[in-house]
């Protein structure tokens, strides 16, 4: 094979050693080989890099081991065209398994331009990924402990989730509170019950009788203390969030504050202008089912430069929302989605949820008409590519949404629509005739 890098450097690194090996191809085609060993302190690394520059190392490459990499990139990345590779694309041959072997493998896969980087965003960027998967991660754990303070309550026969539909609520809470202080009579309980909820009191009288011992109280109290405590995490988080994506504050819902000023300086941009995080926000608002934090996480794993994405198709494969392809033979073995970020992939079915519920709108149309058919969760996933696919395309050309409405698949095959319909009155005992009023109705938008 040919060689197309002639200075480069494999890496394999591991929670205290990396193992390197430099490639240098010399003047008489000849190719010299270097192989040594650092720790991962931070003095090591620089003295790795040193080692590098002075070896006139253009191209690094290492695998994406767990976090190992990080601070390896962070010290290395703007000196040197680093490439961190998934671990799959670059499995050693079985038997020559060591870790002098792996870094010169990593190298010579280098040197032949074999090796795929994965996508890096900026640093910036990673903050932010940082932060808003942490406050995911808050947001799940927040829910299990609320499934814990239904399973304490449970025990104590306290069918207050059976009538309010949020035990974690105003009136939950003060109801839970007072329990926790000793109140034990239902009817005192009940009458806690704030707005919609004072509805509900002869079923809260009886739902709130049960028997609340002292170990009840301890556990409801220290399970309420940590969703108050996780709530004030997510705030300072959302908070932090805010600072770093709009210094000047939110911009507000789609049609409030600068949020159509925003769209307009977007939109009058040329294409190669960076996007700002405002800017960006305020456009995908009006997507059905994207609501600010939702977008937030999505911007955080995909970023604003949509170049980077070769096309629609890339980034739903990196994504993990699309289908995949295994056929062997002639036969399609299997179309089940393939790994992806599970981040993006969790946000965007998030999002896919409440668009496949609005009213009207292409993706509702789209989920209603796959849902029967291949099954909710499927129907799903293909709002959820669609989703993707839209906001590449409006990120890319700084388009504003338009949507193409609820009738648009019923706008496509006309005919076949109308033959599913009669054949659907036929099996009904109804005789079917049709004749056409206004054609211009059946033809696509």
């Amino acid at each position: 094979m040919d060689v197309l890098i002639n200075r480069c450097a494999g890496l394999d690194v591991h929670k205290k050693t990396i193992v390197v090996c430099v490639l240098v191809v010399g003047a008489d085609g000849r190719v010299s080989k270097e192989i040594r060993e650092y720790r991962t302190m931070t003095r090591d690394i620089l003295n790795l890099a040193d080692w590098l520059a002075q070896s006139e190392v253009t191209h690094v490459a290492m695998e994406s081991t767990g976090v190992f990499w990080k601070p390896i990139y962070n010290l290395l990345d703007g000196r040197f065209e680093i490439l961190l590779v998934n671990a799959q694309h670059i499995k050693q041959v079985p038997g020559r398994k060591t870790d002098v072997k792996d870094c010169e493998w990593i190298a010579r896969c280098l040197q032949h331009g074999l090796l795929r980087a994965s996508f890096i965003p900026s640093r910036a960027t990673r903050d932010l990924r940082d932060l808003l998967r942490h406050r995911a991660q808050l947001a799940s754990e927040k829910t299990r402990e609320t499934n814990r303070i239904h399973k304490i309550l449970e025990d104590a026969n306290i069918k207050l989730g059976a009538v309010a539909s949020d035990i974690l609520g105003v009136s939950g809470r003060a109801m839970i509170r007072a329990m926790i202080d000793g109140e034990e009579d239902s009817e005192a309980l009940a009458e806690l019950a704030r707005r919609k909820l004072r509805g509900k009191i002869p079923d809260l009288r009886v739902a709130l009788e049960g028997k609340v011992l002292d170990h009840h109280r301890f556990m409801l109290r220290m399970h309420l203390a940590h969703v108050e405590y996780i709530e004030s995490q997510i705030e300072e988080i959302t908070v932090r969030v805010e600072q770093l994506m709009s210094p000047q504050g939110p911009s507000g819902g789609p049609d409030g504050g600068r949020s159509q000023e925003l769209v307009a300086d977007a939109v009058s941009q040329p294409v190669q202008q960076p996007f700002s995080y405002d800017q960006a926000i305020a456009l995908l608002v009006p997507v059905p089912g994207l609501e600010r934090s939702v977008i937030q996480n999505i911007l955080a794993e995909t970023g604003l430069d949509m170049a980077q994405f070769p096309s629609a198709a890339h980034i739903s494969s990196w994504a993990g929302v699309c289908p995949g392809n295994n056929e062997s033979a002639g036969k399609r073995r299997s179309g089940k989605t393939t790994k992806g970020s599970r981040w993006l992939r969790r946000s965007l079915c998030q999002a896919a949820w409440a668009a496949a519920r609005s009213c009207d709108t292409y993706f509702s149309a789209q989920y209603k008409r796959l849902a029967p058919r291949r099954g909710k969760k499927r129907a799903i996933m293909a709002v959820a590519h669609s989703l993707l696919v839209t906001i590449y395309h409006m990120l890319k050309t700084r388009t504003p949404y338009r949507d193409l409405g609820a009738n648009w698949f019923d706008q496509l095959h006309p005919e076949k629509l109308t033959r599913y319909l009669v054949r659907r009155l036929e099996t009904l005992g109804y005789k079917v005739s049709l004749e056409r009023t206004l054609s211009d109705q059946l033809v696509p938008a």
